[in-house]
């Protein structure tokens, strides 16, 4: 990312600098994760006043042990690294990638689809009403579900190396989205065909389109001027990647029936929602799906979890004595 920013004269860009410079939000951040790990534990003991400082200093030392916040701070270390390169390869993208795919991408959703445009497709299907601001509201929670489910899997999970896991699959599927960006440059169906999203009513997800065009208007117009990041490009969806990616970590690693279920759930609304709104393309959705998959893989391999996948997908609930003691 930097060298490609030095090379290119772009500048490199906190995309979310609005909440502060990293070396002040990272730590609050794992500060907050901390409060959120230890206040409910100690809480639940009903400690007399006169004990509760006691009762926390016990509880950290047992929950915040050198390996646990070891992996706490490189999980997030990784993941705000990996984050930022993608975004900041995301906007370096119509300077360095002139061509655009979308004609071709729209010519592949009409043949797929017989000729007609998918969105219409599902907006004749799901109607235009509360189904709008149903998978408005789905699309939209993914901003709240990556910052949540990456505390899950730093906090909540007592196996470190399934937190490890997910944590490093997100950041496959920054780097590899970021990858799939310039294979296939392109817009997206709202912004290149808008007529197909004409009747669709005003919900959050329509505001998030208007933001990111008029950051992408500042961005190209003199990227030095401005502290925003284009962050538009179809293919492929990491909406559709992360959340897939959430969900067969969930899988394999069999948490609880109704966390599995409701983020199949997840997975199937949103892939409907980044098509319904016209941020995607049919293609970017299996595309994203592809990432996903592969981030978990990949992921595997990295933390050393590929024989417990291995055993948790054929269904075994016991590991040999190696592979349990690598995770």
């Amino acid at each position: 990312m930097v060298v490609t920013a030095l090379a290119a004269g772009l500048p490199v860009r906190d995309p979310d600098g609005f909440l502060g410079p990293s070396y002040v939000r990272l730590p609050l951040i794992a500060l907050v994760f901390v409060v959120i790990d230890v206040v409910p534990r100690v809480a639940l003991k009903r400690p007399a006043p006169r004990d509760v400082f006691g009762l926390v200093a016990s509880v950290l030392r047992e929950r915040w042990s050198g390996p646990r916040v070891a992996v706490t701070a490189a999980g997030l270390a990784v993941f705000y690294l990996s984050y930022v390169a993608y975004r900041n390869f995301k906007s370096f993208l119509p300077f360095l990638q002139e061509r655009r795919e979308d004609a071709l991408l729209l010519g592949t959703d009409r043949w797929l689809t017989g000729g007609q445009y998918p969105g219409d497709i599902l907006q004749t299907i799901l109607g235009t009403g509360a189904s709008a601001a149903v998978l408005s509201a789905v699309y939209m929670f993914y901003m709240l579900f990556v910052p949540l489910s990456l505390a899950a899997a730093l906090i909540w999970f007592d196996n470190l190396s399934l937190g490890a896991w997910y944590v490093t699959a997100l950041s496959f599927n920054w780097l590899l989205g970021a990858v799939s960006y310039y294979t296939l440059p392109s817009l997206g169906p709202i912004y290149v065909h808008p007529e197909t999203f004409a009747d669709l009513p005003d919900t959050a997800v329509e505001g998030l389109q208007e933001a990111l065009w008029r950051h992408r208007v500042e961005v190209l117009a003199d990227p030095h001027a401005t502290h925003e990041v284009h962050g538009i490009a179809a293919f492929a969806s990491l909406h559709v990647s992360v959340v897939f990616t959430a969900a067969l970590v969930a899988h394999l690693a069999r948490l609880p029936r109704l966390v599995r279920w409701y983020l199949w759930a997840f997975v199937a609304l949103t892939s409907i929602a980044t098509v319904y709104f016209g941020w995607h393309y049919v293609i970017d959705v299996p595309a994203g799906l592809a990432i996903g998959a592969l981030s978990v893989w990949l992921a595997a391999l990295a933390v050393g979890r590929t024989k417990a996948a291995r055993f948790q997908l054929t269904g075994s609930t016991t590991l040999p004595a190696a592979a349990a003691r690598r995770g």
